[in-house]
This record gives structure tokens, C-alpha cells and sequence, in this order.
């Protein structure tokens, strides 16, 4: 779990805990892996563009071996996408992209925990919203 992220990480795990193995489940599990995945390019000690590269692809891996709500899939695949750029601003790009897609599969209290997890980020980021 990421530093950056671990109140957020903690509320979509436990609404995992209190969901029914399905592609509901999945998808909170899918969720906590990719904000992961953007929490650390907060990392003050940044990997290597090449291991950065290999995370992206294990969790690609990862995700395609879940049974996942459709729009939660496609939002997850276009995430990966901005994460390969490798930049803070695209992991908040990233997570802004997924609340509508989290809010329609999983729920409010899920895509709230992204929503804040994105706001987090761009505070931290030093970017708005609206100053894409």
C-alpha cells in the first residue's frame, strides 16, 4: 500500500472485505491494485523508467485474469495508458478518469475513495482539475 494513498487504499479494501466474490469484488480488488500503481509515482525514490514499464505490465497481467464489469474494464485499460506516461501528473490524469466508471460498477463509497485519492494527488501535484 502506498503512504500517499493508504487512507483511500483502506477504504476500498474494506468494502472489498464486505462484497461477495463476483466481478463486484474484482473490481475493488482491480481498484486497489491500480491506485497502487499511482501511488508510486509519488515515490520520493522513483524506479527506473524500465521497472516502472514492468510494474504497468504485471499489472496488466493481473487485471486480465479478473472477471470485470465492462466500463470498469475499459476505464482501467485507458488508466494503464496515462500511467505508461510515467509522470505524477498522468497518475492524477488517471485517477480522475476513474471515479464515473468506479461510481457506475462499484459504488459510491469506492469511487469517493478515488475521487479523494485524485484530489490528494493533484494537491500534492500542485495541479487543479481544470488545469489540464
Amino acid at each position: 500500500m502506498s503512504d500517499r494513498f493508504a487512507k483511500q487504499e483502506r477504504r476500498v479494501t474494506e468494502t472489498m472485505a464486505g462484497s461477495a466474490r463476483g466481478p463486484r469484488r474484482n473490481g475493488l480488488f482491480a481498484i486497489w491494485l491500480f491506485m497502487g500503481s499511482c501511488g508510486h509515482l509519488f515515490d520520493p525514490h522513483r524506479v527506473t523508467e524500465r521497472t516502472h514499464r514492468r510494474r504497468l505490465l504485471a499489472l496488466e497481467k493481473r487485471l486480465r485474469s479478473l472477471l470485470l464489469p465492462r466500463p470498469l474494464e475499459r476505464a482501467l485499460h485507458g488508466g494503464i495508458q496515462q500511467l505508461g506516461k510515467g509522470t505524477e501528473r498522468s497518475a492524477c490524469v488517471a485517477l480522475r478518469m476513474m471515479v464515473a466508471p468506479v461510481r457506475e460498477t462499484l459504488g459510491k463509497d469506492a469511487a469517493e475513495a478515488v475521487a479523494s485519492a485524485a484530489q490528494l494527488a493533484e494537491s500534492g501535484n500542485g495541479s487543479t482539475a481544470g488545469g489540464r
